[in-house]
């Protein structure tokens, strides 16, 4: 297995970088195979999904309420979704006004937890940084919402550039980060060193 993960891994990965025909096609083919395979893991991630909360609901094990909601919550949709399409008014209309609500609720409620934890963080440790934090998470907050009464000239310019040229180096180098880690995770997959597969 480990053998087999490692060639499949090297063909891919000098198939980006050196321009042989053959060795083209067999990494586009290697993947369509992993899109395949990703496709596969994803419903049965969902079927799994599915058996746990109804077994939970079966069973009448603590917040099985919550439990059955998402089963017909997941239920309704795929139905729904599998009769109309993805591309549907209907299943647009649920997306829009079910899906999209939703994820807004919860960047709100993430808005209140990183104004609790700035709190907690400036009881607990005073210093330069922490008072960068709340400084710019509050000039983020004030020049994105529109207060009555409440206006500061050049804040909404200031909340701008905020988000625009810290905001966005720190972003990058995160994504900088993350990619480095894949690619050393992928190096230690490739070498042998690290077998996640079970090999």
């Amino acid at each position: 297995m480990a053998v087999i993960a490692v060639a499949a891994g090297l063909v891919v990965l000098i198939g980006y970088f050196l321009p042989v025909p053959l060795l083209g096609e067999v990494r586009e083919l290697f993947l369509q195979w992993a899109m395949i395979l990703f496709a596969i893991a994803l419903i049965v991630g969902v079927i799994n999904l599915a058996r746990v909360h109804w077994l939970k609901v079966a069973r009448r094990q603590p917040g099985y309420i919550n439990s059955l909601a998402l089963f017909l919550a997941l239920l309704f949709l795929v139905v729904v979704v599998g009769y109309f399409g993805p591309i549907s008014p209907v299943s647009i209309w649920i997306f829009n006004y079910i899906q999209v609500p939703l994820e807004s609720s919860l960047m709100a409620l993430l808005v209140v937890v990183l104004a609790l934890g700035g709190a907690r963080l400036l009881g607990r440790h005073l210093n330069l940084f922490s008072i960068i934090f709340i400084f710019s998470a509050l000039i983020t907050l004030l020049g994105s919402v529109s207060i009555i009464g409440f206006s500061v000239p050049g804040l909404d310019e200031f909340a701008a550039w905020l988000s625009r040229v810290p905001a966005t180096a720190g972003a990058r180098g995160i994504l900088l980060g993350v990619a480095l880690g894949a690619v050393a995770t992928g190096l230690r997959i490739l070498t042998g060193s690290d077998r996640p597969y079970g090999g």
